[in-house]
């Protein structure tokens, strides 16, 4: 019914509460399945495959001696994605428990609902034979296999048997985040190298002095959710003298690829420039661990800064590969 404005005599608009307009929202044309898109491509963490993929591109232009044809790199990129999205939505399906009380991860699509456990195993099991389909038809099956390899060690190696056992979790759980490198040298050459094995070295030992200090920032959420990492059951010190440790072998491994792959001089200057700056790091955050400099433990400066080591050191790999030295 219309009302008439008491001074005006305008007919005034009917009023709609806050619940009625925030409905007409959720009903708008499109808005229910953009909705539900985001909340699936939530699932494949998709910050976490960025830096799988920043990896892939320079190990495939090492193992080519140049740039490989734009489109096995696309091609490689899109099973890449395919494949580390698919374990990532497994490791919400099963950690679904333990992300409701964690603060980190409490607005997962699985953790409050949106999506439903059973469409999202069936989501991860689709997007995992697509991948695995997509390199053995249009890539090769060297790289099907391998990439079947870093689906299994994430999911069941990593997720359902050491995320909650033991506090070297991350450490060969991190195995699976090396794979990309095998599966870029192999889109190319059809198999591995020794080149291709240090670089794998390199992901294998960055990963620990990556992601504790992360652990150490949410300890409390792990420690809610029962899961050991190192930074829950082991103090401090303890934690930062072994990321030390991590990144002298990571180190090694950058340097070891300059014999093993005939990169030049400027690689291994950048390698040595890199990996003593991000050491210093972790070795200022040790000191400040066992209290012999001042401030706070600056974990997440040491976290960001491994990303920055990371993404860095593997430009150097491509860009080494035009120098004409």
């Amino acid at each position: 019914m219309r009302t008439s404005h008491p001074t005006t005599g305008q007919t005034a608009r009917p009023q709609t509460s806050a619940p009625e307009a925030a409905a007409g929202v959720e009903q708008r044309p499109g808005g229910w399945f953009m909705r539900r898109a985001g909340a699936y491509v939530a699932l494949t963490k998709p910050r976490v495959i960025e830096l799988l993929l920043v990896t892939t591109v320079p190990t495939m232009i090492l193992a080519a001696d140049g740039l490989p044809s734009f489109w096995l790199i696309v091609a490689t990129l899109i099973g890449g994605a395919g494949a580390a999205g698919s374990a990532n939505a497994f490791n919400m399906w099963w950690d679904r428990d333990i992300d409701q009380v964690m603060n980190r991860t409490k607005k997962r699509p699985l953790a409050t609902g949106e999506i439903t456990p059973r469409a999202g195993l069936v989501f991860a099991s689709i997007l995992g034979l697509l991948s695995l389909a997509w390199f053995a038809l249009v890539i090769n099956w060297a790289a099907m296999w391998l990439t079947l390899g870093a689906i299994a060690i994430y999911v069941v190696g990593y997720t359902m048997i050491l995320k909650r056992r033991t506090p070297q979790n991350i450490v060969w759980g991190g195995i699976a985040g090396c794979m990309p490198v095998f599966i870029g040298w192999a889109s190319v050459t059809g198999g591995l190298s020794w080149a291709a094995l240090a670089l794998f070295g390199i992901i294998f030992f960055w990963t620990p002095p990556h992601y504790w200090p992360l652990s150490i920032k949410f300890k409390k959420d792990y420690a809610n959710a029962n899961v050991p990492m190192l930074p829950v059951v082991s103090d401090d010190k303890r934690v930062a003298a072994e990321m030390v440790g991590y990144t002298i072998a990571m180190i090694a491994c950058s340097l070891a690829l300059t014999p093993l792959a005939g990169m030049s001089w400027v690689y291994t200057v950048v390698a040595a420039v890199l990996g003593g700056w991000f050491l210093w790091s972790t070795i200022a955050m040790l000191r400040r661990a066992q209290g012999k400099a001042s401030g706070k433990l600056g974990a997440m400066k040491v976290f960001h800064g491994s990303i920055t080591y990371l993404s860095l050191l593997f430009v150097a790999v491509a860009v080494d590969v035009f120098l004409p030295f």
